[in-house]
């Protein structure tokens, strides 16, 4: 249990203005510790303190930043165990997924941008033969990347240790400082990683923490004159929202918002593969992830048998207690949202569609469980396949064609990440490309963290992993002079 945590501004821990509030472990019930809440002014403070320290740590050696992330990597690595079984505690997460997919992530993400090379960021000078007017002259430019300012970064409730890192580390590497405003559902593992980055030797004033549950703090960490760039993982609505205030102010956004990730399965796919991709969504992160390939469009001579291997496979899956091995399911992460997930599978049955799995899972007597949901023989225009449900739910729809099918997967306000099985890989790629989304996997529902990740729609805006990180959390500066 974590008592008392106090929020992290200006290099220093400090106690907050409007108490603390309780963090309780969804897969118990139980308090896990008492987070911060921070004021409007206490937020503003931090931003303010952002500021003071951007000029020195921009203008700081790239190898000397890098050096900071480097360490801070070693220090969450060797904390890996303690850290996971907090994330553990405030998520619910499995024991598998918080060490590898939370805390080992992280890890391996302040790693990455520890590794940056100049060539990355590098622009290649351009020289311009023609003068003004058509008269001859010879001009030199050269393209630089400038860091762009103080970031906020509003992090996501599904993975408070490799989201926030995704979104720190590159960040620091390019010479920005940061404000970190985690979800109010686990924000203490957060507080955690600013401890490791403490340790390391980031400067006083680039990493500043500040958590709580009211609205005004999020406002203050965007509304903040000192704010020049907001990057935000969450909802849409939020996202909407928050892009309005950064439009007043003219600041930079990357958002990754929501997604409703079409599951496009052809009539010649790999039917094993595609019922084992699929069914992630009801297994990591409980289906609380955006990525999830939640609406399945699947060939009609395919339809019966993937709906039977999805429901035998989804009731093969144990849920429960995430701290014991052999659990796949654990809860979601709060009583909340499960009556929202499950008010969208009332909604579903009532749209018509089947429930195929689900309905008569036990559940645990403590912790916010879900079972793994198949919503068959669902239709286009259903609230359950056009909406983000955020859960271990799956909608599948048949289609007649590859034309429909694909009609189908774009008719839709998201376009984060899609999918598309098949055996022909042609066919496979030929389906990828007329798809709608900021991203498809082609037989697979694993990514590549040097692609580029974000959105189309309503799914965001940018694009940051690998390299795309280090453009998005910068501006580019030309430099012209005569040759």
């Amino acid at each position: 249990m974590t008592d008392g945590q106090r929020l992290f501004v200006g290099g220093s821990w400090v106690e907050p203005d409007g108490g603390h509030y309780e963090v309780s472990d969804p897969a118990t019930e139980e308090v896990v510790g008492w987070a911060p809440e921070a004021s409007r002014d206490q937020a503003h403070a931090a931003c303010a303190a952002a500021r003071e320290a951007f000029g020195p740590w921009s203008r700081t050696a790239p190898e000397e930043r890098a050096a900071v992330l480097g360490r801070a990597a070693d220090i969450i690595r060797s904390r890996l165990v303690p850290y996971a079984e907090l994330a553990q505690a405030e998520t619910g997460a499995t024991t598998g997924t918080a060490r590898g997919m939370q805390v080992g992530v992280a890890a391996a993400r302040f790693r990455r941008y520890a590794r940056v090379e100049p060539a990355e960021w590098a622009i290649p000078p351009q020289v311009n033969e023609a003068g003004p007017m058509g008269r001859a002259a010879v001009m030199g430019a050269l393209a630089v990347r400038q860091p762009v300012g103080v970031v906020t970064c509003i992090t996501s409730y599904n993975n408070p240790w490799a989201n926030p890192a995704g979104k720190i580390a590159p960040a620091l590497a390019m010479g920005n400082t940061v404000v970190v405003k985690p979800a109010p559902q686990d924000p203490l593992s957060v507080y955690r990683m600013a401890e490791a980055l403490e340790a390391a030797g980031v400067p006083r004033g680039v990493v500043n923490v500040v958590s709580g549950r009211s609205v005004e703090v999020g406002e203050a960490v965007v509304d903040s004159p000192d704010v020049d760039m907001v990057s935000f993982t969450g909802s849409t609505a939020v996202g909407q929202r928050i892009a309005e205030v950064c439009g007043r102010g003219m600041k930079r956004q990357l958002m990754e918002l929501g997604g409703k990730g079409a599951a496009v399965v052809l009539d010649d796919a790999d039917l094993a593969s595609a019922v084992a991709g699929i069914g992630t969504t009801f297994s990591f992160y409980s289906g609380q992830i955006c990525t999830a390939p939640t609406r399945v469009l699947v060939q009609r001579g395919l339809y019966e048998r993937l709906v039977e291997q999805l429901a035998g496979y989804a009731g093969r899956l144990k849920v429960g207690d995430p701290r014991e091995p052999d659990t796949v399911v654990g809860p979601v992460i709060s009583a909340a949202h499960r009556e929202r997930v499950e008010s969208y599978v009332e909604l579903g049955r009532k749209e018509g569609a089947v429930v195929v799995a689900g309905a008569e899972r036990p559940m645990p007597d403590r912790g916010f469980y879900i079972g793994p949901t198949l919503l068959a023989g669902c239709s286009p225009d259903m609230r359950v396949v056009r909406e983000e449900i955020f859960g271990p739910v799956v909608t599948v729809t048949p289609f007649d064609d590859e034309e429909e099918g694909i009609a189908l997967a774009n008719d839709s306000d998201y376009g984060l990440i899609d999918y598309v099985w098949s055996v022909d890989v042609a066919r496979a790629f030929r389906v990828a490309r007329r798809l709608r989304a900021g991203g498809v996997g082609v037989n697979t529902v694993g990514r590549n963290m040097e692609a580029p990740f974000g959105g189309f729609r309503k799914s965001g805006v940018g694009r940051d992993c690998g390299s795309y990180a280090l453009h998005a959390y910068s501006e580019v500066q030309s430099i012209v002079w005569p040759g």
